[in-house]
């Protein structure tokens, strides 16, 4: 049997999230084959993905959320310690087990996206630092899309051997029962997720703006990324838009409705590892414009509507285009639907376990 160790950073520090959505899939596949078992190193969380798997769930403590990751990372101490497990999967890029990890060590690269944009974060975050270190730490690298290997290959030293490249997946056999959420406006354009920096939100809104007198009862609908902050609602005002945005907090079930509800799906980052929410669109049946980064394009095909990702204008002509053509939107549906079976979950997860095993021989 092959005995996974799995560690706490990101569920000590996400309530949902696409990398600790990631890692609980993972466990929710192993937990129940003969061949593998896990350890969580994780005795309390705010994380929705996995309550079941820890003895003291918890809500948003605000200042407790330093005391919970501490006593986490303390009970991952003792698991390293311990060394009852036969690999190590960290879900972030700490490296507070570097000197005492004596087993294999995996690690998912989500992006790169730091290295790729560095203007975007603050000189001071250690986290590409940390990456780095993991990357040549790590027995093998699991790439979650072309993109990020070639992108890993040209921004490390990495050796090209230790990559595998296993595409995120999605269950496609059993959706999630959508809860209704009220007050919606009638006709929305979706935004999922964080807005700041190479999100490209301003230019999103730039776009809107440009149609928003001529279509006046179509709204955008935020969902994830916190609660619109300061600067964003004077940008909004100055644009003369307020009334026309409103962020939701979303549960998986809502955010399932919110996809099926929408007009479509716009994602306009300048760059993304893979994108999690195109299959989540793809899954719901919502049309999804895409802005042109080489990431977008590997994972939606044709699948998609694309604009430039640097230009407002192409953006508000590819909006334009999707509200009037009715046709477009039900190709863009259809299109998305057998794209989307080309990641099955099961498929991911599989791959992930012949990394492991390959490892634990």
């Amino acid at each position: 049997m092959t005995r996974i160790l799995f560690d706490h950073q990101k569920f000590s520090t996400q309530r949902y999230g696409g990398i600790s959505r990631y890692f609980a899939n993972i466990i929710e596949y192993i937990k129940p084959l003969p061949d593998f078992s896990y350890k969580l190193g994780v005795l309390s969380s705010k994380n929705q993905y996995i309550k079941p798997h820890i003895p003291f769930p918890t809500q948003d403590l605000g200042m407790m959320n330093d005391w919970v990751y501490t006593i986490n990372k303390l009970y991952c101490d003792y698991l390293l310690n311990q060394d009852q497990f036969d690999i190590f999967h960290p879900t972030y890029y700490d490296t507070y087990f570097f000197n005492r990890l004596k087993k294999p060590l995996v690690i998912t690269v989500h992006d790169m996206t730091h290295e790729r944009l560095p203007e975007y974060f603050w000189a001071k975050d250690p986290l590409s630092h940390n990456k780095r270190l993991n990357i040549e730490r790590a027995d093998k690298i699991i790439a979650i899309s072309e993109t990020t290997k070639h992108d890993l290959l040209k921004h490390t030293d990495v050796d090209e051997r230790k990559i595998e490249v296993i595409y995120h997946g999605i269950d496609i056999n059993n959706l999630p029962q959508a809860k209704k959420i009220n007050g919606l406006p009638a006709q929305y354009i979706l935004f999922v997720g964080d807005r700041g920096g190479y999100k490209n939100f301003y230019l999103f809104l730039e776009a809107f703006k440009q149609i928003s007198a001529k279509y006046p009862d179509i709204h955008i609908v935020l969902t994830g990324g916190g609660n619109l902050e300061i600067a964003e609602h004077e940008y909004i005002n100055y644009l003369k838009l307020a009334g026309k945005i409103s962020h939701v907090h979303a549960s998986d079930e809502e955010l399932f409705y919110l996809y099926q509800n929408a007009l479509f799906f716009v994602y306009p980052s300048l760059y993304e590892g893979f994108g999690l929410p195109i299959l989540e669109a793809y899954r719901a049946g919502c049309p999804v414009i895409l802005s042109d980064t080489v990431c977008f394009k590997e994972v939606a095909a044709n699948a998609a509507l694309f604009f430039s990702a640097l230009s407002a204008e192409s953006l508000a002509e590819a909006l334009e285009k999707a509200i009037t053509d009715t046709v477009l939107r039900e190709n863009l549906i259809k299109q998305g639907k057998e794209r989307l079976l080309l990641f099955p979950l099961e498929k991911s997860m599989d791959q992930t376990l012949e990394v492991y095993h390959s490892l634990g021989k």
